[in-house]
This record gives C-alpha cells, structure tokens and sequence, in this order.
C-alpha cells in the first residue's frame, strides 16, 4: 500500500520539479530578450544626438523638431519597466519620423556622408531591435502561456512567478525603420 503511494509522490515531485525548472528557462530567456531589446536601444539612443546635431546643422530653423527627438530621447533613457520603455520608445520613434521628414526638404543634408551613414546605422539598429522585439514577445507569449495553463497554473503562483509584458507599439508603422530617400528617387 505505501509503495504505489510513494511512488506517486515521487511523481509528483518530479513533475513540480520539472514544471519549476520550465519556468525559470522561459524567465531567464525573457531577461535575455530583454536585454537584447535594451542593447538595441541603447545603440539607437548613441545614435540620436549625431542625427540631431547633423541635421541642425542643415536646418537650424527646425529647432522645435530637434528639441522633441532630444527630449523623447531623454525620457526613454530614463525608463524603467517594460510599460514605461513602450510609450517611451513610441514618442522616440515618432518624433524620429518627423525629424527624418524633415530631411526630405533639405537635399544637401540628405546627400552628406556622415548624416548618410548615421541613417545606415539607424537602418540597421531598427532592424535589429525589431528582431529582438519579435523574439522577447515569443518567449513571453510562451511564458505566459505555460503560466495560465493548468496544472502548471497550480503551481506557478505559489512559486512566484507572474505573467510579464509584452514589449508592443500602438502604430504598426513606428515597428519598421524609418524611410528616407537618400537618393533623391520619388
């Protein structure tokens, strides 16, 4: 009698240990993701001030957009959470749009070298964050569903572990790199 009861406790155990270890994996590749999301981030923030001080130079008069990308660059700098860095992240991206609107009224800043390779650069760094993005989303998508799953539902919380935030922007187009015709094309 005690053995096929021992046995199932031992199971059990197993299966609490297994279902435990899952959830730390999804956690840890979730801090990763995050990580990599930050990394991209920060190369776009190293980015701002070089676009900015380069377009000044072509359009002063355009202060007022200038003004906004330094600023929504300030803010998002400062964020901590995952919901703070998301409404950051979408002024940054939005008031880079304007600023790169700009540059479509002044060719001789769209033909100068270094505002050429900075937009490369931009190019690439928004490429790369958009894949870190899809990637830390799948992996919450994947913890959060393993945590509203039962039985792992049982388990989860009495270990702590809570469901966490997507990283999402409102406008679909904030997602893509921002566009300029550096050749003049129409």
């Amino acid at each position: 009698m005690q053995w096929p009861l021992f046995a199932i406790l031992a199971g059990l155990l197993l299966y609490a240990i297994w279902i435990f270890n899952r959830f730390v994996s999804l956690r840890n590749r979730a801090r990763n993701a995050w990580s990599d999301i930050d990394v991209q981030l920060k190369r776009r923030w190293e980015l701002v001030p070089a676009l900015v001080s380069t377009v000044r130079g072509y359009a002063a008069h355009e202060a007022a957009t200038l003004e906004r990308v330094t600023e929504a660059r300030a803010r998002a700098v400062e964020a901590d959470t995952v919901e703070q860095r998301q409404i950051t992240e979408q002024d940054v991206s939005k008031e880079m749009g304007r600023l790169l609107a700009v540059v479509e009224d002044y060719p001789d800043l769209k033909a100068d070298e270094l505002f050429h390779s900075l937009h490369e650069q931009l190019v690439v760094v928004e490429d790369h964050l958009q894949s870190a993005r899809r990637y830390y989303n799948a992996v919450v998508r994947d913890f959060n569903t393993l945590l509203e799953t039962f039985p792992h539902r049982l388990v989860a919380g009495g270990l702590g572990f809570r469901p966490r935030a997507f990283f999402r922007l409102d406008d679909p187009a904030q997602a893509a790199a921002p566009a300029v015709d550096l050749e003049g094309r129409t």
